[in-house]
């Protein structure tokens, strides 16, 4: 082995560790611990931890409650992860346009503004622009002559009130890996369309979204894991209400874990997250991956 090879495989090392270990402390062990955690009874108000097996998970199959954010984060995930995708597409497609470098970099910054500031501080902000009352957006629909509505308040719109708060804050990151993925599109695929007399509808269908077939796969995993573990704008915006409407599962860990002390009962729950996380993303690299050359 020549002394390059052993330099780079040092700097691959020494780089590689860092990351390996904060992915050990902050991923792998506490996954274990939370998965060895379930199959005790543990409290922090108890100092008896007794050995419970699968009771937990038995529990879980007859929890209605448990069936009922489940079925609210399905949801949630189903309309707010296609939104982000087509929202954030569009967008990017129409900056990416843009000839003035100046410009182009202006708008790329101010749509990714929202997603530098605290997910709970722009909850509370939305919260305020939401307020049945005194709201700025039942305020806009009183100028244009429309009825106010208990966006918050009322079982059903309360989830898709969180579903626009997530799109405006979280829009920023897709727009920016789109981008990415634009830019590494061959110029002259777009040129021999042109001169075949492409329609843009065409060469969208034909061109930009095969291309875009990795970037997407990318985007569509990591928003999917993203949207599935949601909680500060639950928490912050509704509680999980009016009548557990936005009650998703990471908020019933949370109730489960820190309201009620039954930290093996959420730990079972969030294993069943964990697993609902990982089959869909292994499903989704499944259908993704002939895709993948072109």
């Amino acid at each position: 082995m020549s002394k390059q090879q052993v330099s780079e495989r040092r700097f691959i090392f020494l780089s590689l560790t860092p990351i390996v270990l904060l992915f050990l402390v902050f991923s792998v062990i506490p996954i274990g611990i939370g998965t060895v955690l379930m199959l005790f009874d543990y409290s922090p108000l108890s100092s008896s931890v007794p050995f419970a097996g699968l009771k937990h998970i038995r529990e879980l199959l007859s929890d209605e409650m448990f069936y009922k954010s489940l079925r609210v984060t399905f949801t949630f995930v189903a309309v707010a992860i296609p939104a982000n995708i087509a929202f954030t597409l569009l967008i990017a497609i129409g900056i990416n346009k843009i000839r003035g470098r100046f410009w182009k970099n202006s708008f790329r910054t101010m749509f990714f503004l929202p997603a530098i500031a605290p997910l709970a501080g722009s909850a509370v902000i939305w919260t305020t622009m939401f307020n049945a009352d005194s709201g700025v957006v039942n305020m806009a629909l009183g100028m244009l002559g429309l009825p106010s509505v208990d966006w918050l308040t009322d079982p059903s719109t309360a989830l898709l009130s969180i579903i626009i708060m997530t799109l405006w804050a979280d829009v920023g990151y897709n727009i920016v890996l789109f981008m990415a993925g634009l830019d590494s599109i061959p110029e002259s695929l777009y040129e021999a369309a042109e001169l075949d007399g492409a329609s843009p509808w065409h060469v969208f269908w034909s061109i930009t979204l095969p291309m875009l077939s990795r970037t997407m796969l990318f985007v569509f995993i990591m928003t999917s894991i993203s949207y599935f573990q949601m909680f500060p704008q639950f928490q912050i915006m509704t509680k999980g209400g009016p009548l557990y409407e936005t009650y998703v599962l990471a908020l019933n860990i949370y109730d489960q874990a820190f309201t009620y002390m039954n930290m093996s009962y959420a730990s079972a729950m969030a294993f069943v997250m964990l697993i609902i996380i990982l089959v869909l993303t292994l499903i989704q690299m499944r259908i993704g991956r002939s895709q993948w050359e072109h």
